[in-house]
């Protein structure tokens, strides 16, 4: 399927990494979305209803993201991608990036990225 939705680079203040300094200072970190479902119902008949608010995933990954804390990026990604495939069963598979920008390596970088996708389980 290739009707999507693209949420880009939705911006957190938050206090995840493995170092003390992470959990006391926090950082910005960035994640997207890419969301795969079919979306010709909602174009044919211009109904919210029908297709999944972009408002609603960018809420679920900055309550995840500033109410929780990880030490992995990647733990981070996973929860983010399991809690909007639970809510939201029109959706067939999510592609979940998050940057840190600001990680704390030994040299100089624009950031560090992960990126997961997760597809829904067929039904047995």
């Amino acid at each position: 399927m290739s009707d999507r939705i693209v949420v880009d680079r939705i911006a957190v203040f938050a206090f995840h990494g493995l170092l003390p300094e992470e959990a006391r200072l926090g950082q910005r970190f960035y994640v997207s979305l890419d969301v795969r479902l079919d979306l010709r119902a909602a174009g044919r008949s211009d109904d919210v209803a029908r297709t999944v608010s972009y408002a609603d995933l960018t809420e679920i990954v900055t309550r995840i993201a500033t109410q929780r804390r990880f030490a992995l990026i990647e733990a981070l990604a996973e929860a983010i991608a399991g809690e909007i495939l639970e809510r939201h069963p029109p959706i067939r598979e999510i592609r979940v990036r998050v940057d840190k920008p600001s990680a704390p390596v030994p040299a100089v970088i624009d950031g560090v990225a992960i990126e997961i996708v997760r597809a829904r389980e067929a039904a047995r």
